[in-house]
């Protein structure tokens, strides 16, 4: 039911009249209110607008970075042992120096014909900044004490140089990643070319892999190879032999064996 308001009804009424009068049209059945005016609603359009869609943000770009590639820039820019150093340390991209306490870069002496690679530091290692300076480190003096080598000889006849595959600790010493060993390969290879040494000893399974990309000490331990273009000796870690102390007879061999090439040069 529609009402239209009375066509005499003023224009101006006070409050208590314009609600006695809705009440009124209430009480008799009102359901409707007429506009003032008529609309035409089949003028209206079919479709509502519809609200402006919000443009898609663009999509973020992510660089992936080649951790690999950054290292082999780093490294190729240095012309110095201690400008390798530098690098190194300045190099960001390896997460293994975040929870290092300190860049374990090298010792013994560069001018020296052999270098021997070990793996990564370990826990005395860490705290010293230097490589094999624990009980696996001390065996390794006394083996080579035993063919008339030492880290701390001045003649380079006498001497040896030696650093590792990855600078910084492994968390719970273990063993390094494939992608760690190929992230710092860069920098192995740029140090073995400014020390220039005659003769590389591999120290364990993670030199065997950075250098030859092979694993397996125990059937690569003594044979000769080639690396970085120099001969190379594999030699079981100085760590297995504490651990197995029946392994030192091969590795007495190994060490006649360097001696031995030592003499042919």
């Amino acid at each position: 039911m529609e009402s239209t308001p009375p066509q005499d009804m003023a224009p101006e009424m006070d409050w208590h009249l314009a609600r006695a009068l809705l009440e009124w049209q209430v009480e008799m059945g009102v359901d409707e209110c007429i506009a003032e005016s008529p609309v035409d609603r089949f003028d209206l359009p079919v479709e509502a607008p519809r609200a402006r869609r919000q443009q898609p943000e663009a999509p973020v770009v992510r660089q992936e970075i080649d951790a690999a590639e950054m290292a082999r820039q780093a490294a190729q820019g240095a012309e110095s042992l201690d400008a390798l150093r530098e690098a190194m340390a300045a190099y960001e991209h390896c997460e293994l120096k975040r929870g290092a306490r300190n860049l374990v870069f090298s010792d013994g002496n560069p001018a020296a014909r052999v270098m021997i690679l070990g793996e990564a530091p370990g826990r005395d290692e860490d705290r010293e900044g230097r490589p094999f300076v624990g009980r696996a480190g001390q065996l390794l003096d006394r083996m080579l004490e035993a063919i008339g080598l030492s880290r701390s000889a001045e003649e380079p006849e006498e001497a040896v140089y030696i650093t590792n595959v990855l600078p910084w600790r492994p968390p719970q010493n273990r063993d390094p990643k494939p992608e760690e060993i190929a992230m710092m390969l860069p920098f192995v290879q740029r140090h073995v070319a400014l020390v220039q040494p005659k003769v590389l000893v591999l120290m364990g399974n993670i030199a065997c892999q950075a250098a030859l990309n092979k694993r397996g000490i125990l059937k690569l331990r003594g044979g000769w190879s080639q690396a970085f273009g120099l001969p190379v000796l594999p030699m079981t870690h100085p760590a297995y032999l504490l651990r197995q102390p029946q392994a030192k007879r091969e590795a007495w061999s190994d060490l006649l064996s360097l001696k031995a090439k030592l003499e042919t040069l």
